[in-house]
């Protein structure tokens, strides 16, 4: 066993690799990953993803593990395992924490294990780009950013792929932690400040992205003008919620995947309530990556992309990662 360059790889005998999340971080290209996205889910059917599963790991905790699995033909085999621990927040360490297994879908053989936390954070980023580039307007003066964790901090280079941005904001329930992702965005060379007031900061934004574990309303509908795009991100159970009834409404909705009518509790409560139609939601990432729907239609236009995340996403950035490494590698041997 060795180790290999700076990310922290270390090769193993038997050929399978272990890729930590600086060794993501330092190969993944985020431009890279949402063309490879939006090449996957223009062809729905080019990877298998079975439906997640969701398992109670201790209910005094809220905690949850979820197993995401998918795989090409001829290409590779991966598996997700991801622990959902919310009360982490009130330790000091993020919520989430995965692991990414990858294997050869011709032999089965392991090839890496990557860090899936990572590879999470900038597939999500990636796949809200991705849907931008058909929903938000052509011009973004303003983006705010709700949250300021890991997901949040990955959002402004994925966007950068689609959009030209004047300036980020950052709001967050810490203000500590909105200061330091916009120290962190200028030292990227990007133009950010804090935001100290939320509701004034989404009716200035042109778009806004919430990443957050919010259970309770952030965005308000009476709050957002229009012709802004809102990314809701964040939430991905049925108890978890970033805005309100009243923008799920009013906007256009579009989706990552159908599962999301069923997981995220931004359109399980309107649905249930019987205030929100399946009929209303105008099309998933699939359709918009084809063409199949336009997206955005006129400049007033609210749109709303409500995303939980697939498997899908997780095995093409895996791959993505798995072969600039191997490049790498190369190039050092």
């Amino acid at each position: 066993m060795r180790s290999v360059g700076e990310g922290g790889v270390v090769w193993l005998g038997g050929g399978m690799e272990v890729i930590d999340a600086a060794a993501v971080r330092q190969v993944l290209d985020p431009g890279a990953l949402v063309a490879a996205l939006r090449e996957a889910f223009a062809e729905p059917g080019r990877v298998v993803v079975p439906e997640r599963e969701h398992y109670p790991v201790d209910e005094a905790l809220e905690a949850t593990l979820l197993v995401m699995p998918a795989w090409q033909r001829g290409g590779f085999v991966g598996v997700k395992v991801v622990g959902h621990f919310p009360q982490n927040r009130g330790r000091g360490i993020p919520g989430l924490f995965g692991s990414y297994l990858l294997s050869s879908a011709t032999t089965g053989e392991p090839v890496a294990v990557l860090d899936g936390t990572e590879l999470t954070r900038w597939r999500t980023a990636a796949a809200s780009a991705l849907a931008a580039d058909s929903l938000a307007p052509a011009t973004v003066g303003e983006h705010l950013l709700v949250g300021a964790g890991n997901v949040a901090a990955a959002i402004p280079a994925c966007y950068a792929a689609v959009r030209e941005v004047g300036l980020t904001r950052v709001w967050s329930r810490t203000p500590a932690g909105a200061e330091d992702l916009v120290a962190r965005l200028r030292a990227e060379g990007r133009p950010a400040e804090v935001a100290p007031d939320l509701r004034e900061a989404v009716r200035r934004a042109d778009v806004i992205t919430a990443a957050t574990s919010a259970t309770s309303p952030l965005v308000l509908g009476e709050d957002v003008t229009p012709g802004t795009h809102v990314d809701l991100i964040g939430a991905f159970t049925p108890t978890m919620v970033e805005a309100d009834p009243a923008l799920i409404t009013s906007a256009s909705v579009f989706v990552d995947v159908p599962e999301a009518l069923h997981e995220a509790g931004d359109l399980t409560g309107p649905l249930r309530d019987g205030i929100l139609q399946e009929s209303d939601i105008l099309a998933d990432l699939s359709a918009l990556a084809a063409g199949h729907h336009p997206g955005r239609r006129t400049p007033e236009e609210v749109t709303v992309f409500k995303s939980v995340g697939t498997a899908l996403e997780d095995l093409v950035a895996a791959g993505l990662v798995w072969e600039a490494w191997s490049g790498a590698r190369t190039d050092l041997q």
